[in-house]
């Protein structure tokens, strides 16, 4: 990779996900039946690189993964979607996997084991460098808290962190952050405001930009230059919403690093999300750069058929 121009770096989380389809959730203490179960590669980290593959970029990962068999299915999967995984580490033991939990509709619930991820201490020399090559650094939270900072503080790349899982956010972190994607929920976390408006501007104070997603509602956008956004949602019936928040964040990035405006690039992402809950799983579900310019220029391709979903 020496001498090569990166488009797009994410540094985070590869997980296998435990995927069970069910009608309803169960509650604590109540046992349900389900429909299906699967294993399907993900972590935030990871859906994030291949939606961002998949949507047009030249894009590195670097993490890490056990060595067991989900750690190469991890990287196979990730490979298979054109990223270079040339920095993701192989560790003793067991890959991070994820518990989710999807019910008829799209909704879920999911519980996080972070395995080999929870020994990543931030990116080693290799990956420092590969960083600072980049336009941007895609971050989450599935990483430990201290190697996610360390690599917000490299120079040479736009910062973009997903605040997942929801935890309240240090300074040192904030300080280094140029773009902050939360859901409703995480920015209630982060801010203390409920209403996703008021939210937005408190992000603000934070950051110099934000978008908090808002599901079937779309999403906002708002700079420090005053500028303020709202995406709609395209109409879509969603079957499984476990990737929609990745796939937006991973084509926000694309379309940013392709220099279009926040509206345009706003407008990209929500596409490629609602195409995303349209299939099953996390990864597999991620949209192809021509599916994500069809649907803009018909509308209708990304699949009318009742509710809507943006990302979440």
């Amino acid at each position: 990779m020496a001498g090569e121009q990166r488009v797009i770096s994410v540094f985070g989380s590869a997980n296998m996900d435990l995927v069970a389809y069910v009608t309803s959730a169960p509650s604590l203490g109540e046992t349900v039946m389900g429909r299906a179960f699967h294993t399907v590669p993900g972590g935030k980290g990871a859906n994030q690189a291949i939606a961002a593959a998949r949507a047009g970029a030249r894009v590195a990962f670097a993490g890490a993964v056990g060595d067991d068999a989900f750690g190469t299915e991890l990287r196979a999967a990730l490979v298979d979607a054109g990223v270079d995984t040339g920095l993701l580490r192989v560790v003793p033991g067991p890959s991070g996997v994820a518990h989710i939990v999807v019910e008829d509709g799209g909704a879920n619930s999911i519980i996080v084991i972070p395995g080999a991820n929870g020994t990543v201490t931030g990116p080693d020399e290799e990956a420092a460098a590969v960083i600072g090559r980049s336009r941007a650094l895609l971050l989450q939270l599935e990483l430990p808290m201290a190697a996610v900072v360390a690599a917000a503080r490299l120079p040479g790349a736009e910062v973009i962190l997903t605040p997942a899982p929801a935890v309240p956010l240090p300074g040192e972190l904030l300080a280094e952050v140029d773009l902050i994607i939360p859901n409703e929920h995480e920015a209630a976390v982060i801010t203390g405001a409920a209403d996703p408006g008021e939210a937005l501007e408190a992000l603000l104070d934070l950051v110099p930009e934000a978008v908090v997603t808002l599901g079937a509602d779309g999403a906002i956008y708002g700079s420090r230059d005053g500028t303020r956004l709202r995406q709609p949602a395209v109409p879509v019936e969603a079957v499984d919403t476990t990737a929609a928040g990745d796939t937006f964040a991973g084509a926000l990035a694309v379309a940013r690093a392709e220099g279009l405006d926040a509206r345009h690039a706003l407008r990209f992402a929500t596409a490629a999300a609602a195409l995303s809950v349209r299939r099953r799983g996390a990864s597999p579900s991620m949209p192809s750069r021509r599916e994500i310019d069809r649907a803009l220029a018909r509308p209708e391709d990304a699949g009318s058929l009742g509710g809507a979903h943006g990302a979440s």
